[in-house]
Order: C-alpha cells, then structure tokens, then sequence
C-alpha cells in the first residue's frame, strides 16, 4: 500500500502581501469608479438623455453607495473582512457586465446602482484590512497608502476610458469586461488572506442603518468632517461635470482630454499625498484645505475665460488639496481605534465622503438646464470654495495633533 501524505493545511498569505493586496484591490475598484467619466457623453449621445440625467446617472451611484455603507458599513467588523470582500468585488463584476451591455437608460442606472451597492460593501472593509496589515516597521503607512492608491485609481481609470474611446473599435468590451474579469479574480484572491477581525455578536443590530463613529474617534472625526466635505464636494464638482465641461464649454471633443480632467485632479492628488507623507496631519489638512480653495476659485475663472489649460493647471493645484487634504483626515483618526472599530470609522468616514460627492452633483443636474452649464459649473465651484476656505481656517486655529 502506498503510504499517502496527509494534505498540508493552505497557508495564508503573509501579512506583508495582504497588505499589497488590499492596496491594489482598492486601486482595482477606484478604477471602475472613473472609468465610465469620459463615456457619459458618449451614452448620453446614444441613448438620449439630457445633462440633467447624465447627472442622475453619476449621483446614482453616490446614493446607492450610502445606503449600503450605512446598513453594512460595520459588517466586516462582525463577520469576517474576507466573506464582505468576496461578495463586494463579485456583485461589481456584475456591475462592469452591465456596464458593457447599456443599451438603455433603465440598464444605464441599474448598473451605477449595483456598482454603488457593491463599493459601499467594499469601502469601509478594503480600508481596514489595509491598516490591518500595516507592516509594524512603518506606523502611518497605511494612512497615507490608503488617501494614494484610491487616487491613483481614479486617475489611471479616467484616462484608460479616455483612450479606449479614442483609440478601439470596442471599448465598452474591453474597459468594462476586463474589470469584471479583475474583480472576480479580487473576489477569490481575497480568500488567501488570514482572517483579521473575529466574528463576534451583535450583527443584527449593526446593520440598523445609521452613521457610527467609535467613541475614540469622535473628537478627531469632528475636526476633520468639514475638511473631509470640501474634498470630496471638490472631487464631486471634476468627476460630475468636468467632461461636459470640456466638450461644451471649451469645445474640446477629444475623450483623452476630457478624462485628463479627473486624471490631472486625482492624478496630482495621489503624488501630493505621498510626497507629504513626512508633515504632521494638521499641516497636512491645513495646506489641502487651502489648495482645494484657491484651485477651484481659479477653476471658475479659467471657466469665464473660456481657458481649457488654465482648467487644467487649476485642477493640478486643486488636486494637490484633494489628496492631502484627504491624507491629513486619515492620519488624524486611524490611530484612534483597533481593529474591532475600524470598519465602522472608515464607514462614518466614507458616508460623509460621499455625500458631499454625491448631493451637490445631483444639485447641479437639477440647475443645469435652467442655468446652464457655465453658470452652474461657477456656483457649485463658488460653494466648494466656501466649504474649503471655512475647512481651512477652523484647522489654522485647531491646535489638536
């Protein structure tokens, strides 16, 4: 009789290659966040709807996203951080399939609603597997990966959408098809990791909607909230409308071009983030608030002038304050918790994110056709320069970190 080898139990992955895989997992799912920026005019081309519902179908997502994150955005606290994954980055690639097969309106807005559903999963649990796995070595790299990485995802995702349009025969196959092909290799990959958070009571009552932050976090989160609004109302004003804006206000039919606009916004914020990594958060925060309110109130004047690379170079300086700004906030609040709290913190810290991205874009569809795109590009650029300033100087005169 051949003796047979007892089966060796899998090994999970180190905590070093967990930690690269959240990291690009996050990237992977911010890319399909921007990639479908530069097809909004083609669609809304092809299937006829107007500007105001282009902007519905931007805000869809930011709504569906909410509603998930504030019934499920503690979920992977109590049950695991691998089974949230998992389903998050399966029910996306469905999202992509859909995506690639829009040939209407109603398939439009169902795929943004899934998309939505499937990143409100992912947010919160992504965010905290990474700071899980922060190697010991290097306290507050994960802070600072986790502001860079979602930026570098938004900038590659908008310009590879550009380029497809330009450049393919089929390039809703080939951008949409293979994210849905990445995200269900993310969506079993996940499984190698070791398990970082025990599942534990009290399920049911967390996935009562409602925003949670953890006591130890509250008083940071509180500092940094206005700050946190006026970046992600200003990510919300280039993501929304910057490609219409290109096409109508500046003439420019070129989709690379129109996607560079988030690219150059996310894209410089990314490197902003990394490069500030040595200052303290509230400089950090200090110098990102700041930035987001001088870009954009330069933004509007490029705007009237009618200056397509003056609105570039603005979303350069713009786009630094997004990304550090963004950087400062985790910074402050991420080592206010352990790992039994953090997919509830990042969950509060997301559901303000996104409903300063998401309400203002469903204001500006609702004024664009009685104001017109100008005249509504300069008032929503007007409030996030309120927003940014007042972020600013109530963290000039906070002394905290």
């Amino acid at each position: 009789m051949v003796a047979v080898a007892p089966a060796r139990p899998r090994t999970p992955l180190s905590h070093r290659s967990g930690f690269w895989l959240g990291l690009t997992a996050t990237l992977a799912m911010l890319l399909g966040a921007s990639a479908p920026s530069p097809f909004y005019p083609v669609l809304q081309a092809e299937l006829g709807y107007s500007q105001a519902t282009s902007t519905v179908v931007f805000a869809i997502y930011a709504v569906a996203l909410l509603a998930t994150l504030l019934v499920t955005g503690s979920l992977s606290d109590h049950i695991g951080r691998r089974p949230v994954l998992s389903a998050g980055f399966a029910i996306l690639a469905i999202s992509m399939v859909l995506f690639w097969h829009a040939d209407s309106l109603a398939v439009l807005l169902t795929a943004r609603s899934i998309q939505g559903i499937a990143t409100g999963l992912l947010l919160s649990a992504l965010a905290a597997i990474v700071v899980d796995f922060e190697p010991p070595e290097h306290p507050g790299l994960a802070s600072t990966y986790n502001s860079v990485f979602p930026l570098v995802g938004l900038a590659l995702g908008a310009l590879a959408g550009g380029f497809a349009i330009e450049l393919l025969d089929s390039p809703l196959a080939v951008i949409f098809g293979g994210l849905a092909v990445l995200y269900l290799a993310f969506s079993a990959l996940v499984w190698g990791l070791a398990e970082t958070s025990a599942r534990h009571e009290g399920i049911w009552s967390a996935l009562v909607p409602r925003i949670g932050i953890p006591v130890p976090a509250r008083a940071a989160f509180i500092r940094s909230a206005p700050a946190l609004f006026a970046g992600w109302a200003t990510g919300g004003f280039y993501l929304s409308i910057g490609a219409p804006l290109v096409l109508q206000t500046f003439d420019e039919s070129n989709h690379i071009v129109q996607g560079l606009v988030v690219t150059t916004l996310t894209g410089t914020g990314a490197l902003a983030a990394y490069l500030a990594r040595g200052f303290t958060p509230r400089q950090i925060t200090l110098y990102g608030t700041t930035a987001l309110a001088v870009g954009t109130a330069l933004g509007i004047v490029s705007i009237a002038t009618g200056s397509l690379i003056g609105f570039l170079l603005t979303a350069v300086i713009a786009g630094t304050g997004f990304g550090t700004a963004f950087m400062g906030i985790l910074r402050s609040i991420t080592p206010t918790v352990g790992p039994e709290e953090r997919g509830e913190l990042f969950s509060g810290v997301f559901v303000i994110s996104y409903l300063a991205f998401g309400i203002p874009a469903v204001a500006a569809g609702i004024a664009a056709p009685h104001l017109g795109l100008d005249t509504t590009a300069t008032v929503y650029g007007s409030v996030v320069v309120l927003l940014a300033t007042t972020a600013a100087l109530l963290r000039r005169f906070t002394t905290n970190d």
